[in-house]
């Protein structure tokens, strides 16, 4: 598999190609065959709908968004800036940043080009997004129903058709399915399932989301596997109190693995199912991997604390203006909060998505 770096290099020989044979704009050639980006998930690519609902988990003040292009503006991303989705668009010609379906500064014109209906702390498991009161993945289906019934009023049947048909559909969730969850004992589950009877009930879960969503019209998706959650500074600051050593949590890492390749199974009985899918599997945990034990060579000097405030459990509200210590240049760190990665690493992890869809055929 490519390095991040191969990948970001090749991503950009691509874009060259495109400009050396479209005549005119490359970017204008690539959104004409990409026309929107479509999002689902959870708040590694929930660009701001939590803002809009009534829930605790959300990222609507700074210093999040601190990076934002234009300058700093806090629009609900969990991060100091823009997420993968944003990359992705941007790369594709496509608006640089992708809405918030329920952002009411936009309207289906916008949502035309490109829309999120990701909600922070949710997951597949419907009962994970009770925990913290925010949107469950069946919720966000509605929401792409009702958006190709406004995109039909809007452009017409065949051009929402053509829309929906070629735009990327990105897809990040499953995290919280463990850690806010399982592992928190917090919906039962942990009693009624053991972690490898769950991991199985995740991974239909997401075959059935993917599956109704290839019937609601969607073609090219991506669908990213699970990151090593053990390492995650929340994840190492809990060992640490513990009584451990507060390195990475070698149990969730394990689990993630083991829920990956599972994914990767199912995804290929879904491409030889439906051959009209084109349908990628997106290792992030190799990509993190990568990061966490090459920091240097990625220009990261701290990959075990977030950027804001200690960086070791802050998120969310404790994640603020008011909060000490919170680092100068976020391009030094892996991660922005005690459980996301800083706008820096999205970058990178947009370029990764991208080789792999070129590399598949996805794109």
């Amino acid at each position: 598999m490519a390095s991040l770096v191969d990948a970001a290099a090749l991503l950009a020989r691509l874009l060259l190609l495109v400009v050396a044979s479209g005549g005119g704009g490359g970017s204008e050639a690539v959104a004409a065959r990409v026309p929107a980006v479509i999002v689902f998930g959870d708040s590694t690519v929930d660009t701001g709908n939590n803002n809009q609902i009534g829930t605790p988990l959300r990222s609507d003040f700074p210093p999040y968004g601190r990076d934002m292009p234009g300058g700093a503006r806090a629009t609900g991303r969990f991060g100091n800036g823009r997420l993968p989705p944003d990359f992705i668009s941007d790369s594709l010609g496509l608006p640089p940043l992708v809405p918030a379906y329920l952002d009411p500064a936009y309207g289906i014109a916008d949502f035309a080009r490109g829309v999120c209906f990701a909600s922070a702390g949710t997951g597949l498991d419907n009962a994970t997004a009770g925990v913290l009161s925010v949107i469950p993945l069946w919720k966000e289906v509605e929401y792409y129903r009702e958006y190709q019934r406004r995109l039909r009023a809007h452009a017409g049947a065949a051009a929402a058709r053509a829309i929906v048909r070629g735009a990327l559909h990105v897809v990040s969730i499953g995290t919280n399915d463990f850690l806010e969850n399982y592992y928190m004992l917090a919906t039962g589950r942990f009693a009624q399932f053991t972690i490898g009877e769950f991991e199985d009930f995740l991974v239909a879960a997401a075959r059935e989301f993917l599956v109704a969503i290839h019937r609601l019209g969607a073609r090219r998706v991506t669908f990213a596997g699970l990151s090593p959650m053990g390492c995650l500074p929340l994840e190492r600051t809990t060992d640490a109190l513990l009584g451990g050593g507060g390195g990475c949590v070698e149990e969730y890492n394990k689990v993630a693995r083991d829920y990956n390749g599972k994914v990767e199974a199912m995804v290929r009985s879904l491409r030889a199912e439906f051959p009209l899918l084109k349908l990628a599997f997106i290792p992030v945990y190799d990509n993190m991997v990568s990061l966490i034990t090459n920091p240097e060579k990625f220009g990261l000097e701290n990959v075990e604390e977030g950027c804001c405030a200690t960086g070791r459990f802050e998120m969310g509200y404790m994640c603020n203006d008011e909060a000490p210590l919170t680092c100068d240049d976020a391009d030094k760190y892996l991660f922005w909060d005690a459980f996301h990665p800083t706008e820096k690493v999205n970058r990178l992890m947009a370029h990764h998505t991208l080789h792999i869809c070129y590399q598949q055929g996805v794109l």
